[in-house]
């Protein structure tokens, strides 16, 4: 069966409608799907891209407890947060994991790269593995959340993923892929 690429969408116009800087800006577009029919108001947001980082010291998985407002609860949470303009993702993906944590580690591989909605766009999520972490300063993060640190086991953190306790898809998505081991492609 031989197999045809779809056509891209083409977009004849965009308008911003509203400009929250630099953490959500959202834009009307008009397009014209392959088939000629025009859409008018199709909403994309433009996000910052962040990393997700699952960082292991030892046979433990680097993990946070804090607030996050977005699912209006407490949780756990992979060290994570927002590239910088012009910064490369891994060294935003070690910041992230230095600010949040105190650890570095010299063996790091990225999981994937994707896109947060699949109509909208909404930013990109840069998925990282570093192995055998290790602290070398306290925590020097200045977000808003205050986050309580730990090292738990994989089978924990299966347990808290069945229980619900995880409630970012970013952190579950980047879990599920650290486990696939294989698919990682090495950026230390």
């Amino acid at each position: 069966m031989a197999s045809t690429i779809p056509p891209e969408w083409a977009v004849l116009s965009k308008q911003e409608v509203f400009d929250g800087s630099p953490w959500l800006r959202v834009f009307a577009e008009k397009l014209r799907l392959p088939d000629g029919r025009e859409i008018e108001g199709f909403y994309r947001l433009d996000m910052p891209d962040y990393a997700v980082i699952f960082a292991t010291v030892g046979d433990r998985i680097l993990v946070q407890r804090n607030y996050k407002h977005g699912p209006a609860r407490v949780g756990l949470h992979l060290p994570a947060g927002y590239l910088e303009p012009d910064e490369e993702p891994l060294a935003a993906a070690q910041r992230e994991l230095l600010e949040e944590t105190g650890f570095v580690s010299d063996t790091w591989a990225l999981l994937g790269t994707f896109v947060n909605d699949g109509n909208r766009g909404a930013g990109k999520a840069h998925l990282f593995r570093a192995k055998n972490a290790r602290q070398i300063a306290p925590a020097t993060s200045d977000d808003l959340e205050e986050a309580e640190t730990m090292l738990i086991s994989l089978s924990d953190l299966r347990q808290a993923l069945v229980r619900g306790d995880v409630p970012l898809l970013s952190v579950v998505a980047t879990i599920a892929l650290a486990a696939l081991d294989d698919c990682a492609e090495s950026v230390s």
